[in-house]
C-alpha cells in the first residue's frame, strides 16, 4: 500500500506508474491524486488525444482495458481515468492485465466512497503491482493535527483551540475543511496565525458559543455559562442540533473516563497521546478529572445514552430540544 505524500512527490517529479487504484472513503486524497495526474502526466496540447475519462455506471471493464492498451499519439503517454469506479463490474478481469500493462498508459481507477475486499485476487493483485492507495476518513481527534500540519505547508500557523472550533463546526469532510481555510488565505496575510478571533469573523463560528466551550464550562462546573450556551444553541438551532451536541458531551466523558484509568498522568506528551487529544487540552481534563470522578463520569454517560434517544423521539412525544439540553445539563452538573 502506497503513502499520499509520497504519490504526489513521485507525480510531480514525472515518475509514473502504470495503474493507480485509489480506494476509500474519504473523496478528498483520491480526488488530489487525480488532479495531480491530470496537470503533471500530459502538457495540455497533448490531451486532445491522449487523455481519456470513463465513468463506471457508463462503461465496462473491456472498454477501459481497451482504451489502456493504445498508444500515444504524438506524446510520451495516455492517461485514462475511470471515475465512479465502485461501479464498474467484472473488475476480476483487470488481473491479466497487470500482468503486462501498457507501459506508455497511466491508467488511474477512483474507487470512492466504499471498501475493496482486500481478500479478492484482482485486490491482492493490485496491492503487488500497482500503486495502491487507501483513503480512510480521519477520526474526529486526527483532524486538528492534520489541519496544523496542513497550514503548516502552506506557510501559515492555527491555534489548538481554532483547530478545534473548525473540526467541531465543519465536521469531518476534509474537502470542506480545506475550502474554508482556502478562503481564508484571500483574506489574512501569509505566516500569520489563525486564531478564534480569525475564525469568527471569516467564517462565523462563535469562539464563545460552541461545544468545545459548553464541554470546558461543565468541566469547570460554570453552571452559568453552561446555560448561557445552551440559551444561545436554542435560539440557533440548525447551527447547533442537539444529537451533535449529545455526541460532542458523550466523547468528552468517554475521554474523561480514559483519564482516570490512566497510571501515569506526569507527561502532558503522553496523556495526550494516549487520549488522541492536543496537549494543549491536557490540564482541562486534569481539571474536569477533579470535579467529577469515574463514578460520576459512567452515570453521566448513562444520561448522555438517554438522552439521546429522547433528542430522537423514543420516550418523548413534546419536550423540545432545549429543554432536553436544560435537563441534561442539570443533571450533569448536579
Amino acid at each position: 500500500m502506497s503513502d499520499y505524500n509520497s504519490i504526489i512527490k513521485d507525480i510531480k517529479n514525472k515518475n509514473f506508474s502504470t495503474v493507480y487504484f485509489l480506494a476509500g472513503d474519504e473523496p478528498y486524497f483520491i480526488d488530489k491524486i487525480t488532479e495531480a495526474i491530470d496537470k503533471y502526466a500530459l502538457e495540455e496540447h497533448e490531451k486532445d488525444f491522449n487523455h481519456t475519462v470513463l465513468y463506471g455506471k457508463e462503461t465496462d471493464i473491456s472498454t477501459v482495458l481497451s482504451e489502456a492498451k493504445r498508444y500515444p499519439m504524438m506524446a510520451e503517454r495516455t492517461v485514462v481515468m475511470v471515475k465512479e469506479a465502485q461501479h464498474l463490474r467484472d473488475i476480476s478481469l483487470l488481473e491479466k492485465y497487470l500482468e503486462n500493462p501498457t507501459p506508455t498508459t497511466v491508467l488511474v481507477f477512483s474507487y470512492k466512497y466504499k471498501k475493496t475486499d482486500g481478500r479478492s485476487k484482482v485486490i491482492k493483485a493490485l496491492k503487488k503491482k500497482a500503486v495502491y492507495f487507501e483513503s480512510n476518513k480521519l477520526r474526529e481527534y486526527e483532524l486538528p493535527k492534520w489541519i496544523t500540519a496542513f497550514l503548516k505547508q502552506k506557510g501559515y500557523g492555527i491555534t489548538p483551540k481554532a483547530s478545534v472550533l473548525l473540526v467541531e463546526f465543519l465536521g469531518d469532510e476534509i474537502g470542506k475543511i480545506v475550502n474554508e481555510l482556502e478562503k481564508l488565505f484571500l483574506v489574512i496575510p501569509e505566516n500569520s496565525t489563525i486564531d478564534e478571533q480569525v475564525i469568527e469573523k471569516n467564517i462565523g463560528i462563535s469562539k464563545d458559543f460552541n461545544n468545545f466551550e459548553l464541554n470546558k464550562a461543565i468541566g469547570q462546573k460554570d453552571v452559568l455559562k453552561a446555560n448561557k450556551i445552551a440559551l444561545y444553541f436554542s435560539k440557533n438551532p440548525k447551527n447547533h442540533p442537539l444529537v451533535v451536541t449529545i455526541s460532542t458531551l458523550y466523547n468528552y466523558f468517554t475521554t474523561l473516563l480514559k483519564y482516570h484509568y490512566l497510571k501515569d498522568k506526569s507527561n502532558d506528551k503522553q496523556v495526550a497521546g494516549a487520549l488522541g487529544v492536543h496537549p494543549f487540552f491536557v490540564k482541562e481534563y486534569a481539571q474536569a478529572a477533579r470535579m467529577y470522578n469515574i463514578k460520576k463520569c459512567a452515570q453521566i454517560i448513562g444520561y448522555l445514552r438517554e438522552y439521546d434517544a429522547k433528542s430522537k423521539g423514543v420516550d418523548n412525544t413534546s419536550t423540545s430540544d432545549y429543554d432536553l439540553l436544560k435537563e441534561l445539563l442539570f443533571k450533569i452538573l448536579h
